[in-house]
């Protein structure tokens, strides 16, 4: 199996296209069509990473955050971390591909693994993405409507949280005259024609949309197609940042902490008290996520968990909702487990190629206390 092949299928469940703008995610280096032997995931690129996957004859690797952010201006190997890992990588035949806030917008990606890492049910987006859909609206021969439907909900189309093949379909009558220079498929040229049509309508995400429309033109039978293309502003319920979800029964505020220290394996971390005496609904995002804390208050969360969180939004939080920041690497390491399991179940009984998580850390961040670092 090469790397483009296991390069489309984890963009079809994290697909580039929900990424900020700015974001650098892909192939960082390498070559789609390399044969791909073993696999080792981490969250952040090191030098033991390459390490471990050289160790284990690893030709691909697969981390969350990008080594590739900002452009490059050289590759002088001798002048930073950055370019000598780079060095190590090409020089070993080492691909890397990166996840970074795509997996965090993605459904079961970084926030939804945070949630169920902390036994939260009936999770759900914290909040859902939008303007990045459009609607497509299609006119099809009655003849053809379930060629051409079927050719745009294979392509992609159609699809609204976990139900696919969506789409609405209103009959009518259209008319055309061809010139003399047309081949009309329908009818003769020079002559006004009156067909019975369907109006073919589907939900497409925009990175999607170049593919549907090709797939819809190739299985409609009219040398020229009158379709409709509509920019919209709705929620996407397939995408979002953060997610919310409930605790099986109530906690105190003590054994709430004592819990996510527990289950997040962290001995320190930062919060705020609120004035709640019982947490049930419990807001999180991975990573920095400062941007949501009114968002989650407005949700009526009891508790807000993220990371890189600033002093005055501790402040401005205080007594409103139970603030915790533990951790970017802490909140956002869970992910690994489920592009795993995800992979496992992909190359089935491939028992070729395995697919390895980092045994070490690539986490800079340690706490001081009087017994050490921890």
């Amino acid at each position: 199996m090469n790397g483009k092949e296991i390069i489309k299928y984890l963009e079809e469940w994290a697909p580039k296209g929900i990424a900020w703008d700015n974001d650098n995610v892909g192939l960082q280096i390498g070559n789609p069509e390399t044969k791909i032997k073993n696999i080792i995931l981490s969250l952040d690129l090191s030098d033991s990473v390459i390490e471990e996957a050289i160790k284990n004859k690893c030709n691909l690797i697969i981390t969350h955050h990008p080594v590739l952010y900002h452009p490059l201006r050289n590759l002088d190997f001798s002048k930073s971390q950055s370019a000598l890992m780079i060095e190590k990588l090409i020089k070993n035949d080492i691909n890397l591909y990166s996840a970074h806030t795509n997996l965090d917008f993605t459904k079961h990606g970084v926030s939804y693994q945070l949630a169920k890492r902390i036994n939260l049910k009936q999770v759900r987006f914290l909040k859902n993405l939008s303007g990045n859909q459009i609607k497509m609206a299609v006119f099809v021969p009655q003849s053809h409507i379930n060629k051409v439907a079927d050719a745009v909900l294979q392509a992609g189309g159609g699809i609204i949280g976990e139900y696919s093949h969506c789409s609405f379909r209103t009959s009518g009558t259209g008319t055309f005259k061809g010139s003399q220079e047309s081949n009309p498929s329908i009818g003769s040229k020079g002559k006004i024609e009156f067909v019975e049509e369907v109006k073919l309508e589907v939900l497409v995400d925009e990175w999607k949309l170049n593919h549907v429309i090709k797939a819809m033109k190739e299985a409609h039978p009219y040398e020229e197609v009158a379709y409709d293309i509509y920019t919209l502003k709705n929620e996407n319920i397939n995408y979002g940042m953060g997610a919310i979800g409930k605790l099986e029964t109530d906690m105190g505020i003590r054994e709430f902490l004592d819990f996510i220290s527990s289950k997040l394996k962290i001995n320190s971390f930062r919060f705020t008290m609120s004035s709640k005496k019982k947490i049930r609904s419990v807001a999180v995002c991975g990573g920095s996520c400062g941007e949501l804390i009114n968002e989650a208050i407005r949700q009526n969360a009891d508790a807000f968990i993220t990371a890189d969180l600033k002093y005055h939004l501790f402040q401005d939080a205080e007594d409103k909702i139970l603030l915790i920041d533990a951790g970017h690497y802490e909140t956002e390491i869970p992910v690994l487990d489920e592009v795993q399991k995800r992979l496992k179940m992909f190359l089935g009984n491939n028992e070729k190629i395995k697919v390895l998580k980092f045994k070490g850390t690539t986490n800079p961040i340690v706490f001081y206390n009087k017994k050490g670092a921890s």
